[in-house]
């Protein structure tokens, strides 16, 4: 069959990153990281820097991006004092295995499930290797966990988190701090709400305005504070580059695969939306498009 285009593969990517993303809003992820001694957000940056080791809070402020620095060292490094990476890590896994089967119901038994999980797999076994891109070299080096509901959701984390960090990549050679990353992200609709993004990612509304004014400046955003026709086409070359950068383990799954990839993606993000895992309010209106 013929290998699916750039493109392709950056939407797929972006469809089945549900699968991943639920993970941090599932009830029982807060409950158990609780009961471990990390509360609310310390979770969140814990659970995914954990597997680079104790790392510092700049270094978890420089992989995640748009965080607002501050923010994570309310987190990073007391975190560790609390918890192990490796305990951390063997938690999140724990409660994607016993999460993801209840969310997703029978659809974890069918034969498709099983084999978009392989395609899935076959794709990220296809990275060819971690340089450059080092939350996804730290996720690499976890075994392959059993069931395969976690296989599922390793696979989609090793290709959102390759994928990821080559978008930072993208965002540095467009010269985009992280805060104007979000920005114009939040801005095109496509990412989160406005409040959302201030809340989410820890910036006060004065580092807000600083950055649509750096951004104002690049003539990026226009005087009404929305974003201007040359901030929409930035967007667009930082995600064709997303795409070719992320390219390279999709190249071994065709058309074909890519279907039922999309199809199998587009059940599970029903079944997530029916369960209502995500906040309300949470998401722009255009959420989930690629530019």
């Amino acid at each position: 069959g013929q290998p699916m285009d750039e493109f392709t593969a950056g939407q797929l990517c972006r469809a089945i990153n549900t699968v991943h993303s639920v993970s941090y809003f599932l009830p029982d992820t807060a409950e158990r990281f609780a009961a471990l001694g990390l509360e609310g957000r310390t979770a969140y940056f814990a659970a995914r820097s954990a597997p680079m080791g104790a790392v510092s809070a700049r270094t978890v402020a420089a992989t995640f991006y748009n965080f607002n620095p501050d923010l994570v060292a309310q987190s990073i490094p007391a975190a560790w004092e609390i918890a192990s990476p490796q305990t951390v890590t063997a938690l999140r896994y724990e409660i994607v295995e016993d999460n993801l089967p209840r969310l997703l119901g029978d659809l974890v038994d069918t034969d498709r499930f099983r084999r978009v999980t392989a395609l899935l797999r076959k794709a990220a076994d296809a990275i060819p290797d971690g340089d450059g891109r080092p939350l996804y070299a730290a996720h690499a080096e976890i075994p392959w966990p059993e069931s395969t509901p976690a296989q599922l959701w390793h696979a989609v984390t090793l290709l959102r988190e390759y994928r990821g960090d080559g978008h930072i990549a993208a965002l540095i050679t467009h010269e985009l701090s992280g805060l104007e990353a979000l920005i114009t992200h939040t801005l095109a609709g496509i990412g989160f709400s406005v409040d959302f993004a201030k809340a989410l990612r820890g910036w006060s509304d004065d580092q807000w305005n600083a950055g649509l004014a750096s951004l104002a400046e690049r003539g990026l955003v226009d005087g009404n504070g929305e974003l201007a026709p040359a901030g929409f086409e930035l967007r667009s070359q930082i995600e064709d580059l997303t795409d070719q950068l992320g390219y390279r383990p999709w190249r071994v799954l065709t058309d074909a695969d890519g279907a039922e990839i999309a199809a199998l993606a587009g059940e599970i993000n029903a079944r997530v939306q029916a369960a209502n895992v995500f906040p309300a309010g949470a998401f722009g209106p255009r959420y989930g498009q690629d530019r």
